[in-house]
């Protein structure tokens, strides 16, 4: 008999009808014999509606009293779902995150945990009851309602399969798996058997939105085999794992694409080229809590300045540009540019650590569509560029054929 965590996101529970799906496929699995703890999201959009709730009564909500809204969203899923259960005939306990209990710190919005108390629901376990969660939610010390940031559940459910050393976390959602790239713009991107958690992790930094970051690097740090799954869809969906549990002879140099439309570059022009310039650039783009990616410092002109160029996401693009011209005008720079129609492609793959010229194949299949590439960054398990944005789905198209990332043909 198996321990298996399942997360259902918003879509998966979106109607009653839906939810009766779940308690379907739930009761399947109880069938089978096996132990249940069910994590849920809200009912699609219903987040969204309690924002534009509080945004009415107040610009900027409080944060302590947003935990509270927000929470309630999927304290009616959780809720419906035990009821579907019972009437299916199986003992369902529905429970808060403040009720499992989730302790996170105290920062609202986009709380950490910190430990969850697992008595509560082995005593249910062991009771034959199927645990039934709110994801995305927690308590802090003190006993306040505190939320974990948009995609949370993932993490609640990752957490929780840790914590209870589950056989595995199911994510479900309404794709059936992590794809070698986004199947709108790759008509023939395949569906991954298996990832590696790395992998896994840079692709959802990179822009991939099957999963929410945290949760991956939840599931790596604790080793906890993660399976994303379509809630409509049968099939084995893929299965992120470590590195070493992948049995294959030799892995593939290049396991996915990912892209980030949501990218915008600043560059600040003639900085003296002196020690400590860039902190000088970057600390106060940083105090400002804006994120910095990639980053490109050109090598000194004749009259010993340089130009320092960087990107950031495209929401925090005028706030910064007012940032660096305050830096600009004290380090007597010449000018600040920005460029808000660029996007970034990366390469990712672990069996790039094993084989040489995996940049050069990649820079000459951007070559042959005639796309510039305006900056590079590179990692051990990837390489990512910056492109003009008009040419995104063209060099994704390119890469992914590149290196043969597309469904073997059959022959018949």
């Amino acid at each position: 008999m198996s321990l298996f965590v399942q997360k259902y996101g918003g879509t998966s529970v979106g109607s009653i009808e839906r939810i009766e799906a779940v308690a379907d496929k739930v009761a399947g699995f109880k069938a089978q014999g096996h132990d249940m703890v069910v994590v849920l999201s809200a009912m699609s959009g219903e987040t969204n509606r309690l924002i534009d709730l509080a945004r009415q009564i107040q610009e900027h909500p409080d944060p302590r009293e947003m935990d509270v809204l927000v929470s309630t969203g999927e304290q009616v899923t959780i809720a419906l779902l035990s009821m579907a259960l019972k009437k299916r005939g199986y003992d369902a306990c529905s429970y808060t995150g403040g009720q499992v209990k989730i302790l996170t710190d105290n920062a609202h919005t986009k709380a950490r945990i910190q430990r969850i108390d697992v008595e509560r629901m082995r005593r249910d376990l062991d009771a034959g009851k199927v645990v039934v969660v709110a994801g995305f939610q927690g308590v802090d010390d003190e006993g306040n309602i505190t939320t974990l940031g948009r995609g949370g559940s993932d993490t609640t459910g990752v957490a929780l399969a840790a914590a209870l050393d589950a056989t595995e976390c199911q994510i479900y959602t309404d794709v059936d798996g992590v794809y070698t790239t986004d199947p709108r713009v790759v008509d023939s991107a395949r569906r991954l058997d298996r990832i590696t958690f790395e992998e896994m992790l840079e692709m959802a930094s990179l822009g991939s939105k099957v999963l929410q970051i945290r949760a991956v690097e939840f599931a790596g740090k604790y080793k906890v085999p993660l399976r994303v799954l379509s809630t409509f869809e049968e099939g084995g969906g893929t299965l992120i794992s470590l590195d070493e549990e992948n049995n294959e002879m030799e892995q593939p140099v290049v396991s996915g694409i990912a892209f980030n439309r949501d990218e915008a570059k600043l560059t600040i022009r003639g900085v003296p080229d002196t020690p400590g310039v860039a902190c000088r650039i970057l600390a106060p783009v940083g105090a400002e809590n804006i994120e910095v990616d990639v980053i490109v410092q050109n090598i000194s002109a004749v009259d010993g300045t340089t130009d320092f160029t960087f990107t950031v996401h495209r929401n925090d693009l005028s706030k910064a540009r007012k940032v660096l011209e305050r830096v600009a005008e004290e380090l007597g720079a010449r000018e600040v540019v920005s460029d808000d129609k660029i996007a970034k492609v990366s390469i990712v793959g672990v069996g790039m650590r094993s084989h040489a010229n995996v940049a050069s194949r990649m820079f000459e299949a951007l070559g042959e569509d005639n796309i510039n590439i305006q900056m590079i960054t590179t990692s051990e398990i990837k390489i990512s560029v910056i492109i003009d944005e008009r040419y995104l789905e063209l060099a994704v198209r390119a890469l992914h054929s590149a290196f043969e990332l597309s469904e073997p043909k059959v022959t018949e």
